[in-house]
């Protein structure tokens, strides 16, 4: 029997992310994504809060899940904050987010995830689906005990408010890693499903500089010491080798809380659409049971 986290196929969905530039300047992309996948909308602090309401917008119009980037150090004020959930809402008819601390030169009153959870807004204005961030690799700057008293608070919120919370991780290259965390989530009491975060196809040296940025050189260095077919500096990164293991998870272990693959598109949107489409995390023939099941939750 096939586990009901896996597509029928036995692949595990998978969602991506854009930045709002890319899909406000180049909505051509958009025609690689089936209808009802979860797109991301990431805010690194160089578009305009009028470009990503944009973006969210033009997803929705596109019948694709916008999850904007709701990054707290971002914000000069709740209201700021408040202002922003308002228009994603109302103009953009956003209903998902991703709550994290990100980062700013200058950071506001709200310098985490659980803050921005704290105020209440995302209830009050009509968010139902919040992801938050998860490390499998750690957090270069919090220590487990902060990480795990973070969660802990993390989930009594959850209990409190009518949204549907979910773990989205950084990427990684080590599937065991991964596993042992996933572990470790569970012994915390995690009761989150969770998307691993996982790199599309792309060059090596692209992938390099990514690890480095977000803290992964370990799980990079891991996967060059596998050589062989599997990488090489001139070819490229095959992440099957990262999600076949994963999908062995979810059917050899029934409680496991992984549910989904977060693609990172590093070697561009198109190039990763046409590998979820071949190896079958994404079809266009299942897009409109995705579309109903999202319009329906």
């Amino acid at each position: 029997m096939t586990d009901q986290r896996l597509l029928a196929n036995g692949r595990l969905p998978a969602s991506t992310e854009m930045s709002p530039k890319q899909v406000v300047e180049k909505t051509e992309l958009l025609e690689f994504i089936p209808a009802g996948t979860q797109v991301y909308v990431t805010d690194l602090g160089n578009c305009s809060e009028d470009m990503i309401v944009d973006a969210a917008r033009i997803l929705r119009d596109n019948k694709l899940t916008a999850v904007p980037h709701m990054a707290a150090r971002r914000y000069a004020s709740r209201e700021d904050f408040e202002r922003r959930i308002t228009r994603l809402t109302q103009e953009a008819g956003a209903t998902e987010v991703l709550a994290i601390a990100g980062e700013a030169e200058k950071a506001g009153p709200l310098t985490s995830s659980v803050a921005l959870l704290e105020t209440g807004l995302f209830d009050k204005l009509g968010i139902k689906k919040i992801a938050v961030a998860g490390h499998p690799e750690g957090a270069p700057d919090i220590k487990p005990d902060v990480i795990k008293s973070f969660l802990q608070r993390k989930h009594e919120l959850a209990r409190e408010s009518d949204a549907e919370f979910r773990i989205v991780t950084q990427f990684g290259f080590d599937p065991h890693r991964v596993s042992l965390w996933l572990d470790e989530l569970r012994e915390w009491g995690n009761e989150f499903p969770v998307h691993v975060g996982v790199a599309g196809p792309a060059k090596m040296t692209t992938l390099l500089k990514y690890a480095a940025f977000a803290g992964v050189e370990n799980s990079f260095n891991f996967l060059k010491k596998r050589g062989g077919a599997v990488v090489s500096m001139l070819s490229g990164y095959d992440p099957d080798t990262m999600v076949d293991p994963l999908e062995t998870r979810v059917t050899s272990q029934p409680n496991t809380q992984l549910a989904q693959i977060h693609a990172y598109p590093f070697g561009g949107i198109q190039k990763t659409a046409e590998w979820l489409h071949s190896r079958g995390s994404w079809s266009f023939q299942t897009s409109s049971s995705i579309l109903t099941a999202n319009e329906s939750a």
